[in-house]
């Protein structure tokens, strides 16, 4: 996210962010503890409609066809009461009372469920008091206007730092957990 705060700029893209090598090994990191991947219906179908297209393409680089296997093959749900049906493979399409769902998902053995994007799914969890943790990278950047995944009605949540890293790049990287 930016320094001031948003998820993405005003046309929903993240040309803001600073990726590098150092970056991309953080979140390499990250998605080593990463078990079922949860997506809103616009970042599924952004997700859906990219990666499985990384597996055929001959010009994609060495990590890139990793991560798109790694997606392709963990557990995916998406969030969505328009979706009619989530297709890519090993997605399973959550309509249904989203408490029930996320507490079903959260007893479930294995490494962590994690929202991938997905502000305004991450922000109604926020809002059911669904999340536990948070791990976010701070851009050195002001957009001014964008996307915000703080706001509205959040229910107000004492946190307890993790584990923050400053990246050669200036990225602030910041894992808290919900007390």
């Amino acid at each position: 996210m930016s320094l001031d705060g948003f998820a993405g700029d005003i046309q929903c893209g993240l040309d803001f962010l600073s990726y590098n090598e150092e970056l991309q090994r953080f979140a390499d990191e990250l998605v080593k503890t990463v078990g079922a991947a949860v997506y809103g219906k616009q970042t599924y179908q952004l997700m859906a409609g990219y990666w499985p297209t990384v597996l055929a393409d001959p010009t994609a680089s060495k990590q890139e066809r990793e991560h798109a296997r790694w997606v392709q093959a963990i557990p995916k749900f998406v969030f969505s009461t328009t979706l009619p049906r989530a297709d890519w493979h090993n997605t399973t399409l959550v309509n249904g009372n989203v408490v029930e769902a996320v507490n079903h998902l959260k007893r479930q053995p294995g490494k962590d469920l994690v929202i991938f994007g997905s502000p305004g799914l991450a922000k109604s969890l926020m809002q059911l008091g669904l999340v536990d943790e948070y791990k976010l990278t701070l851009h050195p950047i002001l957009l001014g206007e964008g996307i915000r995944l703080f706001d509205g009605p959040i229910q107000q949540s004492n946190l307890k730092l993790l584990e923050s890293r400053t990246l050669g790049s200036g990225v602030v990287t910041l894992h808290y957990g919900a007390r």
